[in-house]
C-alpha cells in the first residue's frame, strides 16, 4: 500500500501539473505562430516591395522627415594624400560585390510622399539653437551677422596665389573667408522667370551695372527695369551661312563667349539653337557677367591670365571673341595657345575685330601678328572679313604639327603633358598634343545624341574601379534619373521656375543630364570638386559645361547668382578638408532668395548642416530615405528667405 501511495501522486497535485504541461505547450506554439507570421510578413513585404518596384518612406517623430527621393549612395573612399589621391567609388553592387548598371531603383509612390509632407511633423528650425550629437555633446551654432551693405555684390577676388598662400595642408585659414551673410541691395525683387528675363531684368537687382552699359550694347531702362535689345546676334546669324559645318545644336553644342564689353547676346541667341554657351569675362568686366546671370544665361568670372582657366582641354565646340578686348598674339601668344587648349579638335574660333578686315596701320600689324600664330597652329582660316569676322578651325589630329620644320614656334608640349591638370597651374607657350589615334575627344557625337553617348574619354578618368568605368557611368545616370523624376513628381521642381542650376559635386554630369531629360527649363553649372576624380572631360563631351573648383575657397560667380543649388555628398568629403560652415555661408552668397538647396549626405553630416541653415535663417526640412528613419543618408531641403 505504501508503494502504491508512493508511486501515485495525489489528484490535487495531478491536476496543476496537466495545467502547467498544457500552458507550456499552449504557449510554446503561440510562440512559434507568432514567430512564422512575423517571418512571413517580414518576407511578404520584401517581396512585394521588389516585386513593385516601389520606395517606401518613413516620417521621424523628432524632426521635418520624409524620404529622399531615390536610394543613397555609398559614401566616397579616400587613398593616399593630396586632390589626385581621392578615388571614388559609386554605383551599385551586386550580391557579388561587383558594381553593375543592372538594377532597378523603381518608381515613386508620389501620392505617398505627398502625404508623407503634408502630415509631417514640422517643426520650426527657427525657434531651435541646439541639438545633441551622437556623442551626446550639446551642437549649437550661433546666429551668423549680416555684412556691411557695401558687400552686397562681393566677388571672391580671382587672385589664386593669395587664395593658395591663405592654405595650410589643404585647409582654409580661420578668417580669411567670409564670417558673415551678403545682404541684398536695397529693392532687391525675386527675379524674372526666364525666358522673359532674357529680355528684361530688375534694375535694384543690378544695381551697379546700368552706368557702364545705358545706352551700349542696347541697354536701356525703362520704368523699374533693364531692357535687352542688343544687335550682337545680328552678326552671329552670319556664321551658319559662312561656315555651314558649324551646324549649331548638333555638331556646335557647347560654345564659350569671351566678352569684353557685350552682354551675352551672342550666348542667349544660340540658345535657341540648342547650343549652351558660357560666357565668362575678367573681374573689371563682372557688370557684364551679373547681368548675364540675372538674365539666367550661363556665366561665370574668369580670365585669361597666367594660370589655366578652370576647363579641361576639348571642352568647346567653337570659342567667340567678339570686341573682347584680347591681346592674343601678346607674350608669344600664350593666350592663343590656352584657347587652343580648350578648343576641341575641329573646333571653330571665332573672332569679330576691326582688324580682320584692316591691313593699316596698328590694325594691319595686329591683323598679320594674329595670321602667322594661327598658321603655326595649324588652324585653317575658313572664312574671313564678312562683318569683320574671321573663322578658323582647329586641326583634327597632330599631323600638322609633326609636318612643320623642327624650329617653326610655338613647338608642342611635352608628351608627358597633362592638359587637363588645370587646377592652379600655370599657361604653357606650348601647342596642346591630340590623340595619337584621332578620337580622344574629337568624334563626338551629334547633339542630342551626345547626352546619352558612351564618352571617350570616360576610360580615361582615374579611378578604382578600372574595369566598371561603364557600368558605373550606366549606374549613375540611372541613379540620377531616378531621383530627379521624384524631384518632378513630388517636389515640381518645373513648377518652380527655376533657371539657374548648380550641381556642387557633379560627378559625369547625370543630375543635369536628368534635368534635360525631364523638360526643366533650366541650365546646370556642373562643379568638379579638386578632391575627387577629374570627371570634367566627360561632363563636355555630354555636351554639358562645368568647372573645376576647390570648395575650402569661394566660387567666383556674383552673389545671388543660382535658383538652386545640388550637393550629393560633398560635406562628408570636404569636411576633412574645408570648413563646411564656410561653404554654407558661401551657398547663401550664391543662392537668390527664395532659391533651394538640395543636400543629400549622411546623417551626423546632415544634422550639423540642418543647425549651420538654421543660424543662417533658412528654412529646412529633413527627409528620410526609402530606407527608413534609421539610414545612414537623407536629404536636407532648405530654402533661403528673400
Amino acid at each position: 500500500m505504501k508503494g502504491k501511495y508512493t508511486s501515485s501522486a495525489p489528484p490535487s497535485h495531478s491536476s496543476s501539473t496537466s495545467l502547467a504541461f498544457i500552458i507550456k505547450i499552449v504557449a510554446f506554439f503561440s510562440l512559434l505562430s507568432f514567430s512564422l507570421f512575423f517571418l512571413y510578413k517580414h518576407f511578404s513585404v520584401y517581396t512585394t516591395a521588389t516585386q513593385n518596384q516601389q520606395l517606401y518612406f518613413f516620417n521621424s517623430t523628432h524632426t521635418n522627415n520624409v524620404l529622399a527621393p531615390a536610394p543613397a549612395p555609398s559614401p566616397p573612399r579616400r587613398s593616399g594624400t593630396g586632390a589626385g589621391a581621392v578615388l571614388e567609388s559609386t554605383g551599385i553592387i551586386n550580391e557579388f560585390g561587383i558594381m553593375t548598371a543592372d538594377f532597378m531603383v523603381g518608381e515613386f509612390e508620389g501620392g505617398l510622399m505627398q502625404s508623407s509632407v503634408v502630415n509631417a511633423n514640422i517643426i520650426s528650425n527657427r525657434e531651435k539653437d541646439k541639438r545633441e550629437n551622437d556623442e551626446g555633446e550639446v551642437i549649437k551654432v550661433e546666429k551668423f551677422r549680416v555684412c556691411d551693405v557695401n558687400l552686397s555684390d562681393y566677388i571672391p577676388c580671382l587672385d589664386n596665389v593669395a587664395a593658395a598662400s591663405s592654405s595650410t595642408n589643404g585647409e582654409t585659414e580661420k578668417g580669411k573667408g567670409l564670417d558673415c551673410l551678403v545682404p541684398r541691395p536695397k529693392g532687391y525683387k525675386h527675379p524674372i522667370p526666364w525666358p522673359e528675363s532674357r529680355d528684361e531684368v530688375w534694375f535694384d537687382n543690378v544695381p551697379h551695372t546700368l552706368e557702364h552699359n545705358e545706352g551700349r550694347n542696347g541697354v536701356s531702362k525703362k520704368d523699374d527695369k533693364l531692357i535687352f535689345q542688343g544687335d550682337e546676334p545680328q552678326s552671329s546669324q552670319h556664321l551658319d551661312q559662312m561656315v555651314p559645318e558649324i551646324a549649331f545644336g548638333q555638331r556646335t553644342r557647347v560654345a564659350l563667349d569671351i566678352i569684353g564689353s557685350g552682354i551675352a547676346n551672342f550666348g542667349a541667341y544660340l540658345m535657341e539653337l540648342n547650343v549652351t554657351t558660357l560666357s565668362v569675362a575678367p573681374k573689371d568686366h563682372e557688370s557684364q557677367i551679373q547681368l548675364a546671370l540675372e538674365r539666367g544665361l550661363p556665366a561665370m568670372v574668369a580670365t585669361f591670365g597666367t594660370r589655366r582657366l578652370p576647363f579641361p582641354s576639348q571642352a568647346f565646340d567653337l570659342i567667340h571673341c567678339s570686341r573682347c578686348g584680347m591681346n592674343w598674339t601678346l607674350d608669344d601668344g600664350v593666350l592663343l595657345l590656352e584657347a587652343n587648349r580648350i578648343l576641341r579638335a575641329g573646333g571653330y574660333f571665332v573672332w569679330e575685330a576691326l582688324p580682320v578686315s584692316n591691313y593699316e596701320g596698328k590694325l594691319g600689324d595686329q591683323w598679320r601678328e594674329m595670321d602667322d600664330l594661327t598658321r603655326n597652329l595649324c588652324w585653317e582660316l575658313v572664312n574671313y572679313k564678312e562683318g569683320h569676322i574671321a573663322i578658323w578651325q582647329k586641326p583634327l589630329n597632330n599631323s600638322c604639327y609633326l609636318d612643320r620644320d623642327s624650329n617653326v614656334q610655338p613647338s608642342l608640349c611635352e608628351a608627358d603633358d597633362n592638359p587637363d591638370d588645370i587646377w592652379n597651374v600655370n599657361m604653357k607657350k606650348c601647342i596642346t598634343r591630340l590623340s595619337e589615334n584621332g578620337t580622344y575627344g574629337a568624334n563626338i557625337t551629334n547633339w542630342p545624341a551626345r547626352l546619352h553617348s558612351l564618352p571617350y574619354r570616360l576610360f580615361g578618368i582615374k579611378t578604382d574601379a578600372d574595369v566598371s568605368r561603364e557600368a558605373l557611368y550606366r549606374a549613375d545616370s540611372l541613379y540620377w534619373n531616378a531621383i530627379v523624376d521624384g524631384y518632378t513628381s513630388v517636389f515640381k521642381i518645373n513648377e518652380m521656375k527655376i533657371r539657374n542650376v548648380m550641381d556642387m559635386k557633379a560627378g559625369y554630369g547625370g543630375f543635369a543630364a536628368a534635368l534635360l531629360d525631364s523638360k526643366a527649363n533650366s541650365w546646370v553649372m556642373n562643379v568638379v570638386p579638386v578632391s575627387g576624380p577629374n570627371t570634367l572631360p566627360v561632363i563636355y563631351d555630354r555636351g554639358l559645361v562645368g568647372v573645376m573648383h576647390d570648395w575650402c575657397e569661394p566660387f567666383n560667380t556674383h552673389p545671388r547668382t543660382y535658383d538652386l543649388l545640388n550637393a550629393a555628398g560633398l560635406f562628408f568629403v570636404e569636411q576633412r578638408r574645408c570648413n563646411i560652415r564656410s561653404i554654407m555661408v558661401e551657398m547663401d552668397r550664391m543662392l537668390r532668395g527664395d532659391g533651394r538647396v538640395y543636400i543629400r549626405d549622411t546623417t551626423a553630416v546632415i544634422y550639423e548642416l540642418q543647425e549651420i541653415a538654421t543660424a543662417m535663417g533658412w528654412t529646412s526640412y529633413m527627409f528620410d530615405t526609402e530606407e527608413g528613419p534609421y539610414s545612414d543618408w537623407k536629404l536636407l531641403i532648405c530654402t533661403k528667405p528673400l
